[in-house]
């Protein structure tokens, strides 16, 4: 963001866009560092200096960038196995993991890799998100209900725990955390409608509907003053002041056993924070640069790990708010940690008595909106392959963990569109009427020349897949002993490779022996420039190309 550029009539959207923000971003980054395992104060100091370094330079005006559920969880997955949360050693790996991932974010930017946006389909990331989710929700039940039971790393050994220890519960917490959760439903289900239809202007009904995570601590921290119950779990003190500069050190030996995670919050973060940016960009025509992305959320990781943090990314729910609170550029962040910094600085005491329940409800309202089972079905209905991606994702991240998931997820989409395009979809096509139309025979009522066999082929040509177009063509040619021309239709064909290459030049060969003579029609100019930087055409001949499928038919009939 440059500041010499700023325009003084966006201050007061900004202004009223970074309050509200930091309004619920308080109360949520305190939540997520509870769910990575980290002291609360931690979230805090991940929305100060995170914030500053990506206003400065991201690419997205509007992008909040901050603690997140999806992002918390995958923490406390790579290190529990490392280090009991809570520790001093488990939040200086948590700080270790944030700088890993945001180097790798820095550095895939700086090498202009942004279109690794493109290699976790958007199955695979819904599917993960599904499950992740649920997995969170699950999670915080121990501290919505206070049942005092022990952790589990799958949903299964989860659920059985919390059902055999049921009886643990403690009322005044359930009270706290179902009255929370109702609280929070009711202000962002019930409270907007009514705000619009009281006829409230949106400026001042947007800051009322989006404090209710601040009100809900407030409310909770009332209960617990007055009930009085040592049974409520809370966050206890809360350390005043902003958070020391330090560079965290390492070994390999400590480094080695964070990649796996590091390279998991580093890709999931930055599909996540990229597609909301994406998505409000559109709005007003901005436009978002991938790699430029890549570089603002790795300083803002780098810069988390330097004040203490646990990684950030951009948040899909604090982002709509800053972007329909009024925000006008990145000085809506800046406001932001400036008001969360002041926060640590003198008011930390209020936090003392807040919730576990209330948090945890927090966590709840905001990631159950992310379980989406009907994405699964209409995936399912439109492509098969994607669906199954999409199962094979939940199903391995609910049974073996969130990374195991993203892997297996992303194996399955590239095995499955490998399965899929070396089985290319292949039609006979002949005339429509009297036009200079083709379409395939199956599908339309068309006439055809005996002895000519027209074939579109509806992929690119590459070793996977070139020897099934070849079997397929001698089989249907066997087939049909009146042909003796067959024309290759390729206007869906955009790379040839050199395995490919090769079987078509051997087919040329096999078919020549057979008395039928190959041509191609509707080749791309870049396909055609390959063609004939190697002299295609001399081995094609007395084949020939055609410009289109009508010439072909026109001259060979």
């Amino acid at each position: 963001m440059r500041l010499a550029s700023y325009r003084r009539a966006d201050f007061s959207g900004d202004t009223l866009a970074g309050a509200v923000v930091a309004v619920m971003l308080m109360p949520q980054g305190m939540a997520y560092a509870v769910l990575a395992g980290l002291p609360p104060q931690v979230g805090l100091y991940a929305s100060i200096a995170p914030l500053l370094l990506y206003a400065a330079f991201g690419s997205s005006r509007y992008l909040s960038v901050g603690p997140v559920a999806i992002i918390s969880l995958l923490v406390a997955s790579t290190l529990m196995p490392l280090a009991d949360p809570g520790t001093a050693e488990y939040l200086q790996l948590a700080i270790l993991l944030a700088l890993l991932a945001g180097a790798l974010q820095l550095a895939l930017g700086l090498a202009r890799m942004g279109s690794l946006v493109n290699f976790l389909s958007h199955a695979v990331v819904s599917g993960f998100t599904s499950a992740a989710s649920l997995f969170i929700v699950l999670s915080q039940v121990r501290s919505l209900t206070g049942i005092d039971a022990p952790r589990s790393k799958d949903v299964f050994g989860m659920i059985d725990s919390l059902v055999r220890h049921a009886g643990s519960a403690d009322p005044t917490t359930l009270a706290i955390g179902g009255g929370s959760i109702a609280l929070l439903l009711l202000f962002n289900n019930w409270l907007p409608g009514r705000l619009r239809a009281w006829g409230v202007p949106s400026a001042a009904a947007t800051p009322i509907a989006k404090s209710a995570p601040l009100i809900v601590v407030v409310a909770g921290s009332a209960v617990v003053a007055l009930a009085g119950s040592a049974a409520v779990r809370t966050i206890g003190h809360v350390p005043a002041g902003l958070p020391a500069i330090a560079v965290p050190s390492a070994d390999w030996g400590t480094t080695k056993p964070l990649l796996a995670g590091a390279v998991a919050i580093a890709l999931v973060g930055f599909m996540q924070s990229y597609a909301v940016a994406k998505s409000l960009a559109s709005r007003r025509r901005d436009r978002i640069d991938a790699n430029r992305e890549l570089v603002g959320l790795g300083l803002a990781d780098i810069g988390a790990a330097l004040t203490g943090a646990l990684p950030v990314t951009g948040g899909l729910g604090r982002t709509l708010v800053n972007y329909n609170a009024g925000a006008r550029s990145p000085m809506a962040s800046i406001i932001t940690a400036a008001l969360i910094a002041i926060t640590l600085l003198w008011f930390t005491p209020l936090f003392r008595d807040i919730p576990h329940a209330t948090l945890a409800a927090i966590i709840v309202v905001a990631v159950a909106k992310l379980i989406d089972p009907k994405a699964f079905v209409r995936l399912w209905k439109y492509s098969k392959a994607d669906g199954a991606a999409w199962l094979a994702t939940f199903a391995t991240v609910l049974f073996l963990g969130v990374e195991p998931g993203i892997v297996a997820g992303a194996l399955v989409a590239l095995g499955l569109h490998l399965w899929r395009t070396s089985r290319p979809h292949i039609a006979i096509v002949g005339r429509v009427g009297d036009s200079e139309h083709f379409r395939n025979v199956k599908r339309h009522k068309v006439a055809t020349v005996p002895h000519l066999l027209a074939v579109r082929i509806d992929e690119s040509l590459y070793f996977a897949n070139a020897a099934y177009l070849e079997q397929w063509l001698l089989a249907t040619i066997a087939e049909r002993s009146e042909v003796t021309d067959c024309v290759l239709i390729m206007s869906a064909v955009n790379f040839i490779d050199g395995g490919a290459l090769e079987t078509l030049e051997n087919l040329i060969v096999q078919l020549r022996e057979g008395g039928i003579t190959l041509h191609f029609a509707e080749v791309k100019g870049p396909v055609m420039d390959r063609l004939d930087a190697v002299g295609f055409a001399d081995r094609l001949a007395p084949g020939r190309f055609f410009l289109s499928t009508h010439d072909a038919v026109t001259a060979l009939e």
